[in-house]
């Protein structure tokens, strides 16, 4: 758009804007009362005044670091002279807390999905094969590939046997943080309600337990829930021949399963950035807040993720706590963060990545900042450990990693049945057995990337959409998706390998 500005302004008291285009040395910036003192990247930020070292730079009204060396104005704000700092945040805990303006029961919006026997709603039709154990991947794998595709068009109302390997369950204490990550990821995936039948596969001799894991959580074995392991089937061969066999047992049951009306209330949302560019906290993120309010409004469900992306924005967020209870939990979580990473060399702002910064984002501040946006402006209604089952509904949060596939893998685990994935550097991320909408923070990587995103954010700033309107799109394309809908990563088969449980502690 020929008359678009140049660059975008967050808010009146920020002390830097961000470039739409790229702008050349000695441009002047239109509505800023500035010269561009140098090049500045597409997306990154131009000083509007001169910032003092030790000074705080400005973004969103709230501080995204502070300059490390003098910064002219019309400079580049960007790794080369902004630091980060400590400093105070107020929590103001509950002070922002709104009643929720639920809509009626009969205007509610519905979907079709899958009513479970214990009453939960799947969006999809899957069978899994777990492995409690590293030791059991390949097995689980053969026995999923041996249900090949000649089995499986006799049962059309099924979406696929998947097997979820991963890379621990042995070598681990047998309590603590990581195996209780484990635990409760395997007991979420067990009885998800996106799964018709699952059967879990030990090796037999691993620190995690099928039979712990059973009567840590109540499960009973039957016709939708199998378990065993290689060492009782007699090795390899064996366990495939029987557990494949279980498989097809469950077929004709899983089959019969259908799509029937079911509200949306029953929808719960993970919410994911990854790929993160300057656009990610001005188009995409709020605009799947905006659909997240919505989705509360219906009586839904979204889990915002991610502790260390939400870093230097909790105090946003405790705002909105239903109760300090709950805030201080979210703060317990932000401190066990620190702790973490310091006594094991680490820092909070080792994140953002390179692809981020290349992106036009400067610090953990700065990107968490915008990350935040996922979750709207709902009240915050929970505070959840990684995998633990959300009980609540309305907008909560789930501690985890930054690191994409182990954060969404805790929080489907934890109960979601659709995730949201926003990505303004790109990414082809699928999530068997939720479906997985990829949002798009940028138009140029929208089209670049067109196979892959499934709805294109960038034209709020192209064209204006209001982040209202994008939100609504979002809302009714998750409500379509959770119908049956595909996504664009489902079309290309992706899902089958983003099963990445959390691991934390020693390797024994």
């Amino acid at each position: 758009m020929s008359e678009a500005p140049l660059t975008i302004r967050l808010n009146p008291a920020d002390n830097v804007v961000t470039a739409r285009t790229e702008i050349t040395a000695g441009l002047v910036v239109p509505g800023e009362n500035v010269i561009a003192a140098e090049a500045i990247p597409r997306g990154h930020k131009l000083a509007t005044r001169p910032i003092t070292q030790g000074e705080e730079v400005r973004k969103y009204n709230q501080v995204i670091g502070f300059a490390s060396s003098d910064i002219a104005a019309g400079g580049h704000v960007h790794v080369q002279n902004v630091e980060m700092q400590d400093f105070d945040r107020d929590y103001a805990y509950c002070e922002h807390v709104r009643p929720t303006e639920f809509i009626s029961a009969a205007e509610q919006a519905t979907f079709q999905g899958f009513r479970r026997p214990n009453g939960k709603v799947g969006t999809r039709n899957y069978i899994g094969v777990l492995s409690s154990v590293n030791c059991s991947a390949t097995a689980i794998r053969y026995i999923a590939d041996a249900i090949g595709p000649e089995i499986m068009a006799q049962y059309p109302n099924i979406d696929g046997v998947v097997a979820f390997p991963h890379a621990t369950g042995c070598g681990m204490a047998t309590y603590g943080d990581g195996y209780e990550n484990l635990l409760r990821t395997l007991w979420g995936f067990a009885g998800h309600p996106n799964f018709a039948g699952v059967l879990l596969v030990g090796l037999g001799c691993e620190a995690m337990q099928i039979d712990f894991l059973l009567d840590a959580y109540g499960l009973k074995r039957g016709e939708s829930l199998q378990t065993m392991n290689i060492q009782d089937a007699g090795g390899l061969a064996k366990t495939v021949d029987w557990g494949s066999g279980l498989i097809k047992d469950m077929l004709p049951a899983a089959n019969m399963a259908v799509r029937e009306t079911c509200p949306a209330s029953e929808i719960t949302l993970a919410l994911q950035c990854g790929g993160s560019d300057a656009y990610s906290g001005m188009t995409a993120n709020p605009s799947l807040g905006a659909a997240v309010d919505l989705l509360v409004r219906h009586g839904g469900t979204g889990i915002l993720a991610e502790t260390p992306e939400i870093y230097g924005a909790e105090h946003l967020l405790t705002r909105r706590a239903v109760s300090r209870e709950v805030g201080e939990k979210l703060i317990d979580r932000i401190k066990w963060w620190e702790a973490y990473t310091e006594r094991n060399g680490g820092a909070m702002n080792n994140n953002p990545s390179p692809g981020n910064k290349a992106g036009g984002l400067t610090t953990i501040l700065e990107k968490s900042l915008g990350a935040f946006a996922k979750g709207g402006t709902s009240n915050l209604c929970g505070v959840y450990r990684y995998g633990e089952p959300v009980d609540t509904k309305g907008f909560v949060f789930m501690d985890s990693p930054g690191y994409d596939p182990c954060s969404i893998t805790g929080e489907v685990a934890s109960g979601a049945n659709v995730v949201c994935f926003t990505t303004g550097r790109g990414s082809v991320y699928g999530c068997k057995p939720a479906p997985s909408l990829k949002l798009a923070t940028n138009s140029e990587m929208y089209n670049r990337l067109s196979d892959d995103m499934d709805i294109n954010c960038g034209v709020v700033i192209d064209e204006g959409v209001s982040i209202a309107d994008m939100g609504e799109r979002i809302f009714n394309r998750v409500i379509e998706v959770a119908s049956g809908g595909q996504t664009k990563s489902e079309a290309q088969g992706l899902g089958d390998h983003e099963f990445i449980p959390w691991q934390v502690g020693a390797v024994m």
